[in-house]
């Protein structure tokens, strides 16, 4: 599927007028809410907001500090000081962090390199903050624009004539089940450019043609869009139900059957196997 496809089914989504009975209720119970706030996380979110201006001014200019509130997902960004990536308060978690919440395998990811759209490679670091219950309840992160430091560079080692390799490693954003290192981590500015995203990456991993995916294909993309933490955003049953031609009756069904084969206890399965032969 095209991104346009994408961008289209969610236009769909967003024209249609969503309903209140038990459809509302069904999405309502099976669709995980975001992390609900906290009296000791908002004591913890007003604290890291006091910090996020006086460390953005002591860092680089080129540096970006973001502040996310999780209970407020998808549209969690509370305080940032810095233009590296052009967002403000009000604006979307990346889908990096979207999947890395949803996982939560790792709190810190630190020194992970991505791109902006411009081509720009940038350094990030991602960190998970906890309340004293261990519950996530906000995301700090750091965004730095090498680009002035390769033009220092490119002018240094051409003042001091140092050969600069050019296939040298460089860290890509750490591995994650659905994470591509080719693709860079989107910074979007609004949930429909989010949500058009996530779809996409997710039909791409089936490698089948939306109007060729046969019932596997498509729960095999509900099961990718979940891991990626797409059912934290409004409205995400009605769009992944538009992208893949379905009913949104039927992603409740694939919802739950994912939400079955994760239930399930692999001992519990090799006893029945062993049971009907």
């Amino acid at each position: 599927m095209t991104s346009s496809r994408a961008a289209r089914s969610v236009d769909a989504v967003r024209a249609t007028h969503p309903t209140s009975d038990r459809t509302s209720h069904a999405a309502n119970e099976l669709v995980e809410p975001p992390y609900q706030p906290t009296i000791d996380g908002e004591r913890l979110i007003a604290v890291f907001s006091s910090l996020v201006e006086p460390l953005g001014r002591s860092l680089p200019s080129s540096t970006e500090v973001v502040l996310h509130d999780l209970s407020k997902l998808p549209d969690s960004i509370v305080a940032i000081h810095g233009t590296v990536t052009g967002r403000r308060v009000g604006d979307p978690a990346t889908d990096y962090l979207l999947e890395k919440i949803e996982k939560l395998t790792d709190d810190n990811a630190v020194g992970y390199e991505t791109h902006l759209p411009d081509g720009r490679r940038i350094r990030s670091s991602t960190m998970i903050i906890r309340d004293i219950s261990g519950q996530p309840v906000a995301a700090l992160c750091l965004n730095s624009d090498l680009s002035v430091w390769e033009s220092v560079q490119s002018v240094v080692t051409s003042m001091l004539g140092i050969a600069v390799p050019t296939n040298a490693p460089r860290p890509l954003v750490p591995a994650i089940a659905s994470q591509q290192d080719d693709d860079p981590e989107l910074f979007a500015t609004d949930v429909d450019q989010l949500a058009a995203h996530l779809i996409k990456r997710a039909v791409a991993t089936i490698d089948v043609p939306v109007e060729l995916m046969q019932k596997k294909h498509k729960v095999a993309v509900v099961r990718d869009l979940k891991d990626r933490g797409m059912f934290h955003l409004r409205d995400a049953v009605d769009m992944v139900a538009a992208s893949l031609g379905v009913t949104r009756f039927t992603i409740y069904n694939y919802l739950n059957e994912i939400g079955d084969d994760e239930d399930t206890d692999p001992a519990d399965e090799t006893t029945r196997d062993k049971e009907s032969l």
